[in-house]
């Protein structure tokens, strides 16, 4: 590596991307676990999406155990995956449910989470997609528009029902388009770009056997029917980002071990205390490594 690039990675900014991923979120939310115990913060910006995106913010929040927490005690909860439900015509993941209880009675702190931010002067984005052009988008939250901006990142279309508005623009799940937003980063003058991943280094994403369904259940919206048949390929193009990223960029991933079992919505606790409990191990390995 040359002076003039080791010059240009100490004058960029660093950078934390998690990704979501349902309930396999378990392995980041153990990642930033260890990150918050033991005070390992080294970053400048956070860029989450979907589950990752929650993940960041109680992390953000200093509210260290409570992704876990909202796990066991919310997400595996017959009242947020409901197939019965589903087959039905209602919410295969129930996200009303899961937001309002979690806001009644374990609500962010919202106060200690942006006065964080502003007293370090960091940034905290979060990932969405337009339902009418099928591009990314990326928000910049604030008190007020926070919880309403994660829920719109984590509504998986068709697993939620619905499509939910942001300055009365329908937006939807920012994994559609942008699952993995290392670019996004490198925009905003990334030059370290640490990525907690959910799914395996060796995982390649394949084309979904509904991807023929998607231009009749999105009729009404033809280029998000386009970016959904395109979320193989995006997804692996990211992939190839961090793998050979350009000049002046450094990229670190922590991902799962290929024997991880903990899938989109499994409710196992047993399988996803394990996938937790790595996460942990994985984060304090990469603090041991990348200690100041």
């Amino acid at each position: 590596m040359t002076s003039t690039t080791m010059e240009n990675l100490k004058k960029g900014k660093k950078a934390l991307v998690v990704e979501g991923g349902g309930m396999r979120g378990v392995f980041a939310a153990g990642v930033l676990n260890a990150f918050g115990s033991g005070g390992f913060d080294p970053f400048d910006m956070y860029l989450g999406v979907s589950a990752g995106a929650c993940n960041l913010a109680s992390h953000l929040a200093g509210q260290n155990d409570r992704n876990y927490d909202i796990i066991k005690r919310y997400s595996i909860d017959g009242r947020f995956i409901n197939l019965g439900r589903f087959l039905r015509g209602g919410h295969l993941m129930d996200l009303d449910w899961l937001w309002d209880v979690t806001i009644s009675e374990y609500r962010l702190d919202l106060k200690k989470l942006f006065g964080r931010l502003k007293e370090r002067e960091k940034e905290y984005i979060i990932a969405v997609t337009s339902v009418a052009t099928g591009k990314s988008a990326y928000l910049e939250p604030d008190e007020d528009t926070l919880e309403h901006y994660l829920k719109v990142s984590s509504s998986l279309p068709i697993f939620y029902r619905n499509f939910l508005e942001v300055h009365s623009e329908k937006m939807t799940d920012g994994g559609v388009t942008d699952s993995l937003p290392v670019q996004e980063a490198i925009r905003r003058r990334a030059t370290q770009i640490t990525v907690i991943r959910t799914r395996p280094s060796q995982y390649i994403k394949k084309k979904s056997m509904f991807s023929m369904c998607y231009p009749i259940i999105f009729r009404d919206y033809p280029l998000f029917a386009q970016a959904m048949k395109k979320r193989p390929g995006n997804y692996m193009e990211s992939v190839r980002l961090i793998r050979h990223p350009p000049a002046g960029v450094r990229v670190f991933e922590i991902a799962p071990p290929p024997d991880i079992d903990v899938g989109r919505m499994t409710t196992d606790i047993k399988r996803l205390r394990a996938a937790y409990q790595s996460g942990r191990d994985h984060g304090r390995k990469f603090m041991d490594e990348h200690a100041p």
